[in-house]
């Protein structure tokens, strides 16, 4: 691996020079090191580049890291990787990704996970985004994930994009079976001229299932926001999305939720809230010796934890 490599994966990953258990690290499109555990295997995919990993029923509170790092402009990283959980499973994945550039190229990465979660399994998934560096090409993270959830199955996303992320299109979808439940908590930041679309669809297919969607989000500067949820009930189930946003300078942010119950016992809702931070959560916190742009500081550093 380059410094460049192992400064981003301590940001996106909890890098502190080494790995415990099961890790694959992906570096401008080829593989900068991979390790397989007793209960988690990693290979090479044979018709796409990309990894598929198969998380064993023993596997339980085991913590598996796939980092991806773009380090230079002119790099264009497209990946497909498969996870296989089976039953009753207990896993946490860690997914975090960097793009760096100095140059005036684009440099990108477009992760394409699926998840295919095995019955009684549990995923925790973490994925954390930063885009760094001064070049002027554009810095560019487009995850796709699919998931399907087994009968009585349970993921928790947590995804955050720090910044420095030229633009992201993020698209995910999921599948839930019988029981199975679903929570997905976003947060993200953009700045100057950066955008972000969020685009989430969940399909309801089993009784007691449930989704609960929660996005937080900070646009500054003269960013762009778009979040766009749908969620299909067509079963007896529960779904809630919910987006909060707070925009200051000149940001945007447009929320487009979608509820569709196909049951009469869906119980589906959505909530969305959208505004500037409060002119006396500003004052209060000056009051305690904060500069104004300290206590803006502290407030989105509080909303989005």
């Amino acid at each position: 691996m380059n410094s460049i490599t192992e400064q981003l994966l301590g940001v996106v990953s909890d890098w502190d020079g080494s790995y415990k258990g099961a890790f694959n690290i992906r570096e401008d499109g080829g593989c900068a090191g991979r390790q397989s555990s007793e209960n988690i295997k990693i290979e090479p995919k044979n018709d796409n580049p990309g990894i598929v990993i198969r998380i064993s029923s023993s596997a339980q509170q085991e913590t598996v890291y796939i980092p991806a790092c773009v380090t230079k402009a002119g790099v264009n990283d497209l990946v497909y990787n498969d996870f296989i959980v089976e039953d009753g499973a207990d896993v946490i994945i860690v997914a975090g990704c960097g793009v760096h550039s100095e140059g005036e190229e684009e440099a990108r990465h477009n992760g394409i996970h699926r998840f295919f979660i095995g019955k009684n399994a549990k995923v925790v998934y973490k994925e954390k985004h930063i885009g760094t560096g001064n070049g002027k090409g554009a810095k560019r993270i487009d995850p796709v994930t699919d998931v399907e959830m087994d009968e009585n199955s349970y993921m928790e996303m947590d995804t955050v994009q720090i910044g420095g992320v030229t633009s992201s299109n993020r698209l995910t979808s999921a599948k839930l079976g019988k029981g199975a439940k679903l929570i997905i908590k976003e947060r993200l930041m953009t700045d100057g001229d950066e955008t972000a679309k969020s685009d989430f669809k969940v399909e309801m297919n089993g009784d007691d299932s449930s989704i609960d969607l929660i996005s937080r989000s900070v646009a500054r500067g003269n960013s762009y926001q778009e979040f766009v949820s749908t969620i299909n009930g067509n079963c007896r189930c529960t779904g809630h999305s919910e987006c909060d946003a707070i925009i200051s300078e000149n940001g945007r942010v447009n929320a487009i939720p979608g509820l569709y119950a196909a049951n009469i016992d869906a119980s589906l809702i959505h909530e969305a809230a959208i505004g500037k931070i409060a002119g006396e959560q500003i004052t209060k916190l000056c009051t305690l010796g904060l500069t104004e742009e300290e206590a803006e500081r502290k407030i989105i550093d509080g909303f989005l934890k």
